[in-house]
């Protein structure tokens, strides 16, 4: 029998205490003190412990195996005294702890090498502890050891490995080639797979950039994999199409023609393949701006499949491109300073930016480098789209994934790469070294790209943009991102972090207390009556929402987040920025039913923002409800995620969603014979209440017939 007793943090030890006098202290009467309480509770301290754990992995069972811990401590009234009596318990436990700490208002972070037994025994411990993880294991351990010795960790690693099949989803990288001879890339990548946009190129990645990205995209940081002993199955494949020369650059004018050259080679040689995400790590510079290029365009147009009738949807991750090295000391007004790189500004591709979690250096050597990002916060590689002077363009980056982290050289001042705060990857290098470390924007956008085959492995129905509208759908901001752009600043958290860090369990399953629900639909956006260009469709989804259990909850805060994902066909040219001639052929929006509206309201509504010209402007359309980013600020690009948070009955009648059309070049250009075209768009909604004991997902599974298990279901 388990039971869960609430103390206030400050009071712990005494609580704790108490637990401690029933051990070894007697009452006048021969009993142990605290009898009546203690003899209730078994393995207290075990339990208070486990109270402190924040980690997304289990609690560890071995109570008696050494493990790195990352221990999160709170201030004490007298800091220094209050951190070296606890260095001082530490030691006289066997407790190793790291020099190294970082600093947080009220906070402060370490490493520390100990059992749980021995954290069990630390005396006091809970006067001090505010939380308690596993440290995640740190790529520079790897790098150190010989290439014999790398050899030995894959070799284990690669025997708990089942290879995926060979219809699996795929990540295409477009890069500088793969060398597949490793041995952990080639149970996944087809030597068929192994392609080049020009027959007088070697077909051996020469760089060894595109080696790196495919170990990243297909196992994340390699240091999980080779610390884990499990059995792993993977789920999707590797492909590859060299589109850079071995030696110099392809004509700056010809990115966009070589990248879509790549994309068909690669369907024309795995023609069965549907489900694959193109990883795009090349960039050029950031002039643009946000507004179109011809290579930003083409890329639009490869993912929109518009270019002729049969042409496929693509599914396409950028990255938002790399500061200037020599200036990332001046952290982070150096990366506010440049904007996102040539072709990241696309609409229809999901641009990848880079942060980090990465802020411990546990290389002897090194003791006196700091961490230049603190972690949650943007690597110190990573471009944004805050220099933006016309601010009408789609923010970017679209989301942001680790990165890696840089360190101050103290002797110099300038920033340096160290092992330590960078991600574990393939390598095949002439010494016989497998392993290197890798980091900023392409790391992120590989890891990315990874996800969506994931995503795409466990639901092969969905759409690239329903994919796409998933990762985006899952993000969420870090506490240093809040901190740094509060509400006021939220456009530029936007254009910094964009929707923030995808998860992977979020975009997956749905949670008893979180239900998501996706819908796949199509639409008419146009349609020409009496010789006139007029909106023509809307949807109306009625959602399947619990509104008994809802209007039960009565004042508890809800959450609900929508997320709308389409691709437009692109017609860029300086005469499509205009008002006039729009680059977009269509734009769709989404808007959610008033608690005092009634259908027919809501549906009239809606209309008048569908049939204004610019369906943005018109106020009657905007939404004053508390809603993250708002009606201004989500109404831009080709995809649109908000989150609206208010009390459980609010939203028990708000239980419809539309999706309508704005106006484009498909109405405004009649003689293109394009306003017949069908828009498909994916929207997914999510409701989640903080309370874990409330169960919204069965009731929802049980009204539209699906079976009561917590994973994502997607329907009309």
């Amino acid at each position: 029998m388990h039971g869960t007793v609430f103390v206030p943090k400050e009071k712990v030890g005494i609580f704790v205490g108490m637990f401690e006098a029933y051990a070894k202290e007697d009452t006048k009467h021969g009993k142990p003190k605290n009898k009546h309480l203690v003899e209730s509770i078994s393995e207290v301290r075990l339990a208070a412990l486990k109270s402190f754990w924040t980690d997304i992995l289990a609690f560890p069972q071995e109570t008696n195996r050494p493990l790195w811990w990352e221990v999160w401590l709170r201030e004490a009234t007298n800091p220094s005294d209050g951190f070296h009596d606890f260095r001082r318990r530490a030691r006289a436990l066997g407790i190793e702890v790291s020099l190294r700490e970082i600093h947080f208002p009220e906070r402060r972070v370490l490493l520390a090498c100990s059992t749980v037994d021995q954290w069990v025994a630390f005396g006091n411990l809970f006067d001090i502890l505010a939380e308690l993880r596993l440290a995640k294991p740190l790529a520079g351990e790897f790098l150190r050891l010989t290439p014999r010795d790398q050899a030995e960790f894959i070799a284990e690693a690669r025997s708990r490995i089942q290879p995926p099949g060979a219809d699996a989803p795929a990540v295409c990288h477009l890069d500088t080639g793969v060398n597949r001879g490793h041995p952990l890339l080639e149970l996944a990548l087809d030597e068929n797979h192994l392609l080049k946009c020009s027959p007088e190129w070697s077909a051996t990645d020469l760089d060894g950039h595109g080696t790196e990205m495919a170990g990243l995209a297909l196992y994340g940081c390699l240091t999980s994999l080779l610390m884990s002993t499990e059995p792993v199955t993977l789920e999707h494949r590797l492909e590859s199409v060299k589109i850079l020369p071995d030696h110099g650059q392809n004509d700056p004018n010809l990115h966009g023609d070589v990248t879509s050259q790549a994309v068909s080679l690669i369907e024309i040689a795995v023609p069965q393949r549907e489900r694959r995400a193109f990883c795009l790590t090349v960039t050029a510079d950031g002039r643009d701006e946000g507004f179109p290029s011809s290579w930003s365009a083409s890329l639009d147009q490869t993912c929109s499949g518009a270019s002729e009738e049969g042409t496929p949807r693509r599914l396409v991750f950028v990255s938002a491109g790399n500061t200037p090295a020599d200036g990332r000391h001046e952290y982070p007004q150096h990366n506010h300073l440049y904007g996102v790189e040539d072709p990241s500004q696309a609409w229809n591709v999901l641009t990848v930016g880079a942060y980090t979690e990465k802020a411990f250096i546990q290389t002897p050597d090194l003791v006196d480098w700091r961490p230049i990002a603190q972690p949650g916060q943007l690597s110190p590689s990573s471009r944004t789209s805050i220099v933006w002077q016309d601010r009408s363009w789609p923010a970017k980056p679209d989301i942001v994934m680790e990165g890696g982290n840089q360190a101050i050289n103290p002797s110099t001042g300038r920033p340096d790469y160290v092992d330590d705060l960078m991600l574990l990857t393939t390598r095949v290098s002439p010494e016989g070294a497998l392993l290197t470390t890798t980091g900023d924007t392409s790391a992120a956008v590989a890891l990315a790209a990874r996800y969506a085959a994931i995503i795409w492995a466990h639901y092969p129905g969905l759409w690239p943009e329903t994919v796409r509208a998933l990762l985006v759908h899952s993000a969420r901001w870090s506490s240093a991102m809040l901190e740094e752009f509060p509400y006021n600043k939220r456009e530029n958290r936007l254009r910094c972090y964009g929707f923030g860090v995808p998860n992977l369990q979020t975009a997956l399953w749905s949670a008893s207390n979180a239900a998501t629900l996706v819908v796949q639909d199509a639409l008419q956006p146009f349609d020409k009556v009496d010789r006139k260009l007029k909106t023509r469709d809307m949807r109306l989804h009625r959602l399947p929402w619990p509104t008994g259990v809802l209007r039960d909850l009565g004042d508890v805060n809800v959450e609900m987040r929508v997320t709308l994902s389409y691709f437009i066909e692109p017609s860029p040219g300086c005469r499509g920025w205009t008002e006039k001639f729009r680059y977009q052929s269509h734009g769709l929006r989404f808007d959610v039913k008033r608690p005092t509206e009634t259908l027919t309201e809501f549906h009239e509504r809606i209309s008048k923002a569908a049939r204004d010209e610019d369906g943005e402007q018109a106020q009657f359309g905007r939404d004053d409800r508390p809603w993250d980013i708002g009606w201004r600020l989500r109404r831009k690009g080709s995809i649109h995620s908000d989150t609206w948070k208010g009390s459980a009955a609010e939203l028990a009648s708000c239980g419809v969603v539309a999706v309508f059309p704005v106006t484009g070049w498909w109405r405004e250009r009649p003689h293109l014979d394009r306003w017949s075209r069908q828009a498909r768009y994916a929207l997914i909604v999510t409701i989640e209440t903080p309370k874990a004991e409330v169960d919204l997902y069965t009731p929802i599974a049980t009204q539209i017939g699906v079976p009561v298990v917590s994973e994502i279901e997607t329907g009309q």
